[in-house]
């Protein structure tokens, strides 16, 4: 067995993040988590599925990850193959060797549903059956999971190497920037029409709860996501108002305003219908409860509204 020992999966509920973290310790690339969500602008995107499937954390296409990832010093290459594609079992292989060949120059590597759940997993070696990888429910480790039974739904494989990080403010613009592209339903992004970002997430999130075709599992799921997402949001604004300088700082303290806002009402969603993997594919019953939680998303939409315009300044000013 080759393996990286002291590769970990660091358990955020952004299971990507948490992968690329612990990949960025590995690696000795040492930013807060606060930087890490910011500056990859996922503290600030939202994606919601029609009927609230716990999917819409993940449903869409990170390319902005990928590419912001490099802000902070770090570089993701690999693959994403969906199942349907015609030489699919040549591609689990390349994916084999490719993970192979990262492992063995000392580059994290991590993946799609490598375990058992939809989630991302790291992996830490591999012998000659398969993959070694740890992730929820998998943190001490688990494996080896054979290189061909990968990819029920679609492939995915990536490699993190180290580069030289961007200046705060490039890393800063260029999230922001992102997170504005994100929150207008770029279809190169936001691929499936079943799904909804931005503002147009939240009003698709609020008539789901409204009308009782939101399902309780993701429900649950992806108010505990988001949730986790604004916090690590308002630390993220608070840890660069305090090195871009005072010419933005009074634009990062509204932001800051807003986006307190929207963390504070949707940590109060999550306690509300709080996550449990027990949880089923019901819908959410339309009674007070699922009525105060739309109430409370409307005040979170309209906190963000204001904060992406916001954001929007601040990208005028840097």
């Amino acid at each position: 067995m080759k393996e990286l020992k002291d590769l970990k999966f660091v358990p955020h509920w952004v299971s990507h993040l948490g992968c690329l973290e612990g990949c960025l310790k590995y690696l000795g690339i040492n930013v807060s988590t606060p930087w890490l969500y910011g500056a990859t602008g996922h503290a600030f995107v939202i994606n919601i599925a029609k009927d609230v499937c716990p999917s819409g954390p993940t449903a869409w296409r990170t390319h902005m990850l990928f590419e912001l990832a490099r802000n902070i010093g770090a570089r993701i290459d690999g693959l994403f193959v969906p199942k349907e594609d015609k030489d699919f079992s040549k591609k689990l292989e390349a994916a084999w060797r490719f993970t192979r060949e990262s492992i063995d120059a000392g580059q994290p590597c991590y993946g799609w549903q490598i375990g058992d759940i939809a989630d991302f997993y790291v992996i830490y070696g591999y012998d000659d059956i398969g993959y070694y990888y740890k992730g929820y429910f998998k943190e001490d480790g688990d494996g080896p999971k054979p290189w061909d039974k990968i990819g029920q739904m679609f492939l995915e494989m990536y490699s993190v190497r180290r580069v030289d990080p961007a200046d705060n403010v490039t890393t800063v613009k260029q999230a922001f920037q992102n997170v504005l592209k994100h929150s207008k339903n770029p279809k190169d992004w936001i691929f499936h029409p079943n799904y909804k970002s931005g503002i147009e997430g939240f009003n698709a999130w609020i008539e789901a709860l409204e009308s009782g075709t939101a399902v309780t599992f993701g429900n649950a799921y992806n108010a505990v996501v988001w949730a986790e997402c604004r916090k690590f949001g308002v630390d993220f604004l608070l840890e660069t108002s305090n090195c871009l300088g005072e010419k933005t700082m009074p634009l990062f303290k509204v932001a800051i305003e807003h986006y307190n806002i929207s963390a504070k009402r949707l940590a109060k969603v999550s306690k509300l219908y709080p996550f449990s993997k027990d949880l089923t594919m019901d819908p959410v019953r339309v009674d007070d409860k699922s009525r105060k939680a739309a109430e409370t998303l409307r005040a979170a939409r309209d906190a963000e509204a204001d904060g992406l315009q916001v954001l929007a300044k601040i990208v005028d000013c840097l």
